[in-house]
């Protein structure tokens, strides 16, 4: 009896190690262990995000890039607002070269200044033949000016086959720089 005593003892010697054992040294470092896992898989997930943050800005660093491309472009079609004469005598000459006769040109008194332009409405009467109009139209289209007709009214003329008026409203652009 000894001895089968002395094996329970041993046995409950060892299970006792074995319980501590696990107690107080695996569970600690399943705990720490698991901890590290969470950190790890957080610290990657945010890593993640920047990557896909880097690649956000990249791709808004070129569509800021290509939009200040386009600003420069407009800004350079756009004329100060001291050569208001300039783009006035240009649209007169064109008129007079397909031999339109200008009935009335007025400054409309209703500038509109938006931010970093402004536009200029003139109101135009011109009198002449379809196709010289028509080709007056893609002339100041193809002016490097931006430019837009409004309130177009074409009318037959009673005395002379293909004789116009045209009543129109042109707004131009301008810079709000002087």
């Amino acid at each position: 009896m000894k001895n089968s005593l002395r094996k329970f003892i041993f046995f409950l010697f060892l299970i006792s190690i074995t319980f501590v054992g696990y107690r107080y040294m695996i569970e600690p470092a399943n705990r720490r262990l698991a901890e590290q896992k969470n950190r790890i898989i957080n610290k990657t997930a945010r890593l993640e995000k920047l990557e896909e943050v880097t690649k956000t800005v990249k791709d808004l660093n070129k569509q800021l890039e290509q939009l200040e491309q386009a600003i420069t472009f407009f800004e350079n079609r756009l004329p100060p607002k001291s050569e208001i004469h300039k783009v006035l005598k240009q649209v007169t000459e064109i008129a007079q070269r397909h031999n339109l006769k200008p009935k009335t040109i007025q400054t409309l008194f209703t500038t509109e200044n938006n931010s970093g332009y402004i536009e200029q409405p003139l109101k135009m009467e011109l009198i002449g033949d379809f196709n010289a109009f028509y080709a007056f139209l893609l002339e100041m289209e193809r002016l490097p000016r931006i430019m837009k007709i409004r309130e177009l009214n074409v009318d037959k003329q009673n005395n002379f086959d293909g004789c116009i008026s045209a009543n129109f409203i042109v707004s131009i652009f301008f810079q709000d720089k002087v």
